[in-house]
């Protein structure tokens, strides 16, 4: 259509003497419309997720109640990517969708390498939160690997914690459940003790005193802590005892071991050392200190 032409249409349009638009894809280019509350796309799956969600925001723009139809092809079958976008789009209709439909886009198509030229990876087979760790992980071994350094100790998710506690956030504690997984994503991030305690005020003072399980859950993250200081990847349970099992990296000396642990030996249960693993007994009222504090002596500068 000629300039001209466009204008008068879109002047009628927007007036209310035309009630029907029929128009391509260029719509997605910023217009405010109040009075549109009703958009129809056709062959919506030939379209990229970013497309849609523009489209989308064309309407909807005033106070009435507005609605969008994403149609596709009756007889041609939906690729898996064009599938996975309309769900998208179905599933992210709060305000503020906009990060989460981006998010989402990224794990579709797959990001391109941060470290090269490709355009296109395998971010979608691992998800972009474990994408961005190991990657940061990777960039942390190259980088002392080039200075000569030994390779940084494991990261706080990678060391594994398997303990008869219950560790979670109660539905009764925080009831909505899109706070408790901002919650538990938060947690999932945090690597020092100064971030734990700021979190043990932060949940006290929005939710309350900390129920049991909450209190496990802080424990647990401040095992993580001390067990990535001192080098240990499992913590777990074995035959009724406490294991802690030293990470392959780690030069042992068991005699050392047992000269620094010979402290904390008690009358209940002894402390055993066999190859790269600690044993302590569990029969004791306080194993939990007791753990705590072979953790810190481990982490400790011999």
């Amino acid at each position: 259509m000629r300039e001209r032409t466009l204008e008068q249409v879109m002047l009628r349009f927007v007036s209310g003497e035309v009630d029907v638009l029929v128009c391509t894809s260029i719509i997605e280019s910023g217009l405010d419309i109040p009075n549109a509350n009703t958009l129809i796309v056709e062959r919506a799956d030939r379209f990229g997720l970013a497309q849609l969600y523009q489209l989308r925001g064309r309407v909807g723009r005033g106070a009435q109640q507005a609605y969008t139809y994403l149609f596709h092809g009756r007889v041609t079958r939906l690729t898996p990517e064009a599938r996975q976008r309309l769900e998208t789009m179905r599933e992210a209709t709060e305000l503020g969708a906009g990060y989460t439909i981006a998010m989402r886009d990224l794990e579709i198509r797959g990001a391109g390498d941060l470290l090269g030229t490709r355009q296109s990876g395998h971010i979608a087979a691992v998800g972009f939160d474990l994408y961005t760790r190991l990657l940061s992980r990777a960039v942390k071994v190259l980088k002392a690997q080039s200075a000569g350094k030994p390779p940084p100790p494991e990261p706080l998710e990678e060391i594994r914690i398997d303990l008869p506690l219950s560790v979670r956030l109660p539905d009764e504690y925080v009831p909505d459940i899109r706070l408790r997984l901002q919650i538990y994503r938060r947690v999932a991030n945090m690597y020092s003790m100064e971030q734990i305690e700021e979190m043990e005020r932060e949940l006290e003072d929005r939710f309350g005193s900390l129920p049991p399980e909450v209190q496990n859950l802080m424990y647990q993250l401040r095992l993580k802590v001390l067990a990535c200081q001192a080098r240990v990847s499992v913590i777990g349970v074995e035959g009724g005892r406490l294991a802690l099992r030293i990470s392959e990296d780690v030069p042992v000396n068991q005699e050392e071991l047992r000269r620094r642990l010979s402290h904390l030996q008690s009358t209940s249960g002894r402390i055993s050392v066999s190859h790269r693993k600690i044993w302590l007994p569990m029969q004791e009222a306080h194993w939990r200190e007791r753990l705590v504090s072979v953790l810190q002596v481990l982490g400790a500068q011999p």
